[in-house]
């Protein structure tokens, strides 16, 4: 390293603007003139500027002509002092992103017909070699690579390389850093280095699944693949592995389906895992010692080997998780991939970092490294490669994997024109794609009019948006674990609830509608974050009788599934998931985490209840209309004594039945309600789910039973 050595420092911050910081201790800080030294050539710099900060002297210069990257140029002073010009904060100009977008599909890494074909894009840099080691680990060679245009660094050898392991040594101001491929497919156990592979021989064909037209015909269900299976009573063989979440026809002790079959039968149409790109937070040789979410990415394109059975086959965790994303087409379901690109683990080890420092994170207005997502770095989506590395990235695990959609963590990171973007890429590879986000409101120095978030949700057409307001509406703040939402009584809930329950387009609440289309508004009361709703109410309503908890319990989960928009389950929510009190499980063991299959058991009539809440929606179009529009002319609320909500909705001539309605009681007493004119049959009620030509019949006035929901149609 020459840091050490510098006695003054100088950074290339715009195309032409050179700054110099002389310490005070060096001739006092002070320099009449500065040249930049190129070979033979000496170029003058015009100082445009010069202040004292804290104990160096800043002065602001301009180049004229114009700097070659990739080569090294040197800052001499009018003592004869020598310092080489480093990289500063040009990489973040306008300029810098325009002059080295590079367009090409052939990063990374491929090996074909006994050759082997390197690029990396590393436009800073002054020198880059590619480090060897043979499949035992042994180290084999380092071989100089060639920069070509737009800052790619390529070679070529004409060897088959497969399962070498690889990293490259990057030469940037004056430092060499060894970083791994931002591009690697696959990698050593714990990521240390990336391995050659050919994806070709791990092909699989994509199974045809039954069609999937809007978004709202989606019934989500998130899981996380360790939980899923992990419980000593799960049935399955390959516990806490993507092997065992792609297992069939698993029981538990009392012969009830569990993992994949379970959810089928459910009639869940969407999987949603959290995270199984590679992350940090569980040692891949000693996965049972330490559990994580999978929430600290760090290699965005390798599968998680702790899912593995072996994770130092580089070519096991490719394998397995194929095989499980294929089962689960097999039975003619989904899958949803958790994406984490708003940050990553540990920005200054990251490979975005290492390859071309200060490109791929947002900085302040003091050159300090922003923090809207509180783990310490901000991905800058709005720079075009960062922006090309996300779209590549989901188009990659979309035609490698044949993943069927993208839930976007921490979204509001992200920018309008990146999300917009990957919406089209998608969109080109499989119109069925579904996309969803979370797009909270972060302090990242994104100008408000380009972030992701809700605000702007008319900006951003087909993205789902995570719909905070239904979920605190329904069950209650979920910052504060006492606040009771309507479904848990809340009578100050009511408008607020007729508004999300009716999609959240203004309808009720016509001056403040959140959304343009009930398909952007994801409903949910409860997901992998926070408390779950069982915990919440053993929190709030602690005193109650467990009946009445899961009275509560039940009404909230019904009115997720019975709501126009996109309902979203987490697992294990239709039989009363306890993290026995944890709110911030992302690192807790498995008896707070694991999906507990004798639950399923115990509280079956529970499960068949949201089964058959699943069905209705699936029947009815009336709970999952398309657009507002529909929404408008089909749905009218009921002149019913509030707190008590219900709602007409008129369906089209060709369904079975014409009128449907919706009555909804949080209260804990019977209620006596006026039906409107005919004879109603009842479909749902408190306890009972069903559509036959048995359903019970009833006209003029009905009792409402507490904390219950009912679901009555007329032909």
């Amino acid at each position: 390293m020459i840091s050490s050595n510098r006695e003054f420092y100088a950074y290339l911050d715009e195309m032409n603007i050179i700054t110099i910081l002389l310490p005070l201790s060096y001739h006092q800080g002070l320099s009449a003139t500065f040249a930049l030294s190129y070979g033979s050539e000496n170029k003058p710099l015009i100082i445009n500027e010069q202040l004292q900060i804290e104990n160096n002297r800043k002065y602001i210069c301009h180049l004229n002509g114009d700097i070659e990257f990739g080569e090294n140029y040197w800052i001499i002073d009018e003592h004869g002092g020598r310092t080489d010009l480093q990289i500063g904060a040009v990489i973040r100009t306008e300029t810098f992103d325009q002059k080295f977008y590079y367009d090409g599909r052939d990063l990374g890494v491929k090996c074909e017909n006994n050759y082997t074909y390197f690029k990396l894009w590393a436009p800073t840099a002054t020198q880059v070699k590619l480090k060897l080691r043979l499949p035992d680990n042994a180290f084999s060679e380092i071989l100089k690579m060639k920069r070509e245009d737009r800052g790619v660094w390529s070679l070529v050898v004409p060897r088959d390389l497969e399962l070498y392991q690889y990293t490259y040594l990057v030469l940037i101001n004056q430092e060499w850093r060894e970083s791994i491929d931002p591009y690697a497919v696959s990698s050593t156990a714990n990521g240390e280095r990336g391995v050659i592979v050919q994806l070709e021989k791990t092909k699989r064909d994509k199974k045809v699944l039954p069609p999937f037209r809007e978004p709202v015909d989606a019934i989500i269900y998130e899981t996380h693949i360790r939980d899923f299976t992990i419980h000593p009573n799960s049935g399955v063989q390959h516990k806490g592995l993507y092997l065992g979440a792609g297992e069939l026809n698993t029981i538990n002790k009392a012969g009830e389906l569990t993992g994949l079959s379970y959810v089928k039968d459910l009639g869940i149409t969407h999987i949603e895992f959290l995270p199984f790109n590679d992350f940090a937070g569980v040692d891949e040789l000693d996965k049972n010692k330490e559990y994580n979410w999978g929430y600290n990415p760090t290699h965005f394109n390798v599968p998680e080997g702790s899912y593995a059975t072996n994770p130092s086959d580089p070519y096991a965790r490719i394998n397995e998780l194929k095989q499980l994303i294929e089962n689960i087409h097999s039975q003619g379901l989904r899958v949803i991939m958790d994406v984490v690109f708003n940050h990553v683990y540990i920005r200054e080890q990251s490979a975005f970092e290492k390859v071309v420092p200060g490109y791929f994170f947002r900085h302040d207005h003091f050159g300090l490294p922003s923090n809207g997502t509180g783990v310490g770095n901000d991905i800058a989506s709005e720079r075009r490669m960062v922006r090309k590395y996300i779209t590549d990235s989901v188009q990659f695990w979309m035609e490698e994997y044949h993943v069927d959609g993208f839930r976007f963590d921490l979204m509001g990171i992200l920018d309008i024109e990146t999300m917009n973007e990957v919406r089209r890429v998608c969109e080109g590879i499989s119109k069925e794609t579904i996309i969803i986000g979370e797009g909270w409101n972060l302090n990242t120095p994104l100008p408000p009019n380009q972030k992701a978030i809700i605000r702007n949700q008319s900006k951003m057409t087909r993205i789902g948006q995570f719909n905070d307001t239904f979920r605190d509406t329904i069950k209650g703040n979920t910052f504060y674990l006492y606040d009771k939402g309507y479904a848990l009584g809340n009578e100050h809930y009511y408008a607020d609830a007729m508004e999300v329950i009716a999609g959240s387009i203004g309808l009720i609440k016509k001056d403040h509608p959140l959304f343009n289309e009930p398909s952007q508004s994801v409903n949910y009361v409860e997901c992998h974050d926070n408390h779950t709703i069982w915990d919440k109410l053993l929190s709030c309503l602690g005193e109650a009788d467990e009946q009445l908890r899961m009275c509560y319990h039940r009404l909230a989960t019904g009115l997720v599934l019975l709501s126009q928009g996109i309902p979203f389950l987490h697992s294990g929510q239709e039989f009363f998931r306890t993290k026995q009190g944890e709110g911030n499980s992302y690192r807790s063991l498995d008896d707070i985490n694991q999906l507990d299959w004798d639950r399923k058991s115990q509280y079956l009539d529970n499960v068949n209840y949201i089964k058959g809440l699943i069905q209705i929606r699936k029947k009815f179009p009336c709970f999952r209309m398309r657009t507002a529009a529909e929404i408008s002319t089909s749905l009218h609320s009921l002149p019913l004594t509030p707190p008590i909500i219900g709602f007409c909705y008129h369906q089209k001539p060709e369904h079975e039945f014409r009128k449907v309605l919706l009555l909804i009681n949080p209260l804990n007493s019977k209620n006596l309600i006026q039906l409107p004119k005919g004879e109603w049959g009842i479909i749902a009620d408190k306890f009972l789910v069903g559509i036959d030509s048995n359903n019970r019949k009833i006209k003029d006035k009905l009792l409402l039973e507490p904390v219950s929901l009912m679901i009555l149609a007329k032909k």
